[in-house]
Order: C-alpha cells, then structure tokens, then sequence
C-alpha cells in the first residue's frame, strides 16, 4: 500500500513540473467571436395575393429582395405586376403593368446577441410602364330633363391607352422579424412623390391609377402604399461585427505636466 502511494505521489509532481514548465499567457485572447451572417433575402408580397383572392377587380404579385451590404445597410429591391379595374361616377377603366423599385434600407433597431430583427428606414427610385383601358363611360350634363335618373350613355366600345410610364420616389418605413430561423415576416408603409409620368392622351384620360403607386389624385402627386411580405434568407457569408471603441474620460482634473528630469 504504501508503495502505491508513493508512485502516485511521484506521479502528482512529474505532472506538476511539466504543467508549471509551460508559459503563462498574462493576455488571453478571447477566441469566441460572434459573427454575423451577410447575404440576400427573397420573397413575396402576401398582400397583393391576398387582395386579389378577395377583389375580383384586381390581379397583382410582388417578389421582393434585400442584400445585407454592412452591419445595417441593405440594398433592396421590387419588382411586380398589378391589373386594376375601377368603377368611377361616370367612367369605368383598367390599368395594367409592371413596375420595379430600387434603393436601400437602414436598420434602426439595436438587436440582442443572435437576433437578426430589423426596424428599417429606407428610399426608393421606382419606375412603372402600363396601359390604360376605358372601358365605358357616360357624358355628364347638367340637363336632366331626358335622363333624370342617370347620365346619357357615352360609349361602350373599350378604348386603349398604351406605352404609359411613371417615375416616383418613395420613403420607406418599416419591420422585419425573423419568425423561424432565417424566415422573415415583415411589414412596411409607402409614401410616394410622383417625379414624371408620360402621358400623350393626358387630357382625353389621364392616369389615375399607376401599378406599384397606387392611387393618383387630381391635385396631388403624392400616394401612400404598403405591402406584408414573407421571406426566405439565404446566408452566403459571415463576418465579425465592429465593435466601436469607448473613450473613457477622466473626471478629476489633470494638473500641467511635469517637468523633465535633468540626466
């Protein structure tokens, strides 16, 4: 027994020499580092296949698509069709087109470790090319002594307006949440600023109704829009993020520097 002890003995201070024989490091490196994944998501609009299961007057699909560039600085992207039909007091119309949105959006939001949410703000350049088609229409007369229940009837041969085109800027606020891991429900508000809109027969029929706009008004070039979007993120990289450095200041006062010593 005592024997025993005596070789575990030795063997306790064969270890411990060998340990002690190696460099201490006084400044360990952390070598945990979380990374953040960077690469494009895509997806779709569910509002437009919503309203157009629900309106059969309106048939419209939206792919929508962002690319982190920074820790907060996505590109992104629309690109869509919509058909609209109205019935207006004397007049009913058609418009169909495409139109694509282009810009960037900027992460408010300061995320939990792992969390990849985003309250954004953004711009875009958006550009819409569509017909027009008038359907019908009545002429209105202030006369309604042969037509007291309604206006006299104007036509019903369909007249089309083609190669129309509008350009707008819009602003952009909006969220995304990560409901699975890497797939995103999100939501955003739309104001837009009609820039140009190229119109020959502007004053036979004008556009009131711009794929991708929205609504357009006679006194005013603004239209507000929204869209509720689902979409898949698809990781092609990870980098570290940066993490800004704290400069500490000293709250008691410094006094003058000292003098050099004379050698």
């Amino acid at each position: 027994m005592s024997r025993y002890f005596i070789n575990l003995l030795l063997l306790l201070i064969t270890y411990s020499a060998f340990s002690q024989s190696k460099p201490i490091d006084l400044n360990p490196k952390d070598t945990v580092g979380y990374k953040q994944s960077y690469g494009l998501g895509l997806g779709i609009d569910l509002s437009r296949i919503i309203k157009g299961a629900l309106d059969d007057n309106y048939k419209g699909f939206e792919i929508v698509a962002d690319y982190r560039l920074t820790q907060n600085l996505y590109l992104a992207a629309e690109i869509g069709t919509e058909e609209k039909t109205r019935q207006e007091d004397l007049y009913n119309f058609t418009t169909s087109g495409n139109y694509i949105k282009l810009g960037v959006n900027k992460n408010n939001y300061a995320n939990w470790y792992g969390e990849r949410n985003l309250i954004y703000m953004g711009g875009r350049l958006a550009f819409s090319t569509f017909d027009n088609t008038l359907n019908n229409y009545q002429y209105f007369d202030t006369n309604r002594y042969w037509s007291p229940d309604e206006f006299s009837n104007g036509s019903d041969v369909p007249e089309k307006f083609s190669g129309l085109n509008a350009t707008w800027l819009e602003g952009v606020f909006g969220t995304k949440v990560e409901l699975l891991s890497n797939v995103y429900v999100g939501a955003s508000i739309r104001l837009g600023l009609i820039i140009s809109s190229n119109n020959n027969d502007f004053e036979r029929f004008p556009n009131l109704w711009i794929p991708g706009f929205n609504k357009v008004t006679w006194d005013s070039n603004f239209g507000i829009g929204y869209n509720y979007s689902i979409s898949y993120f698809l990781p092609l990289y990870k980098k570290k993020n940066k993490i800004k450095k704290k400069i500490e200041l000293s709250s008691e006062p410094q006094g003058p520097p000292k003098p050099k010593e004379r050698l």
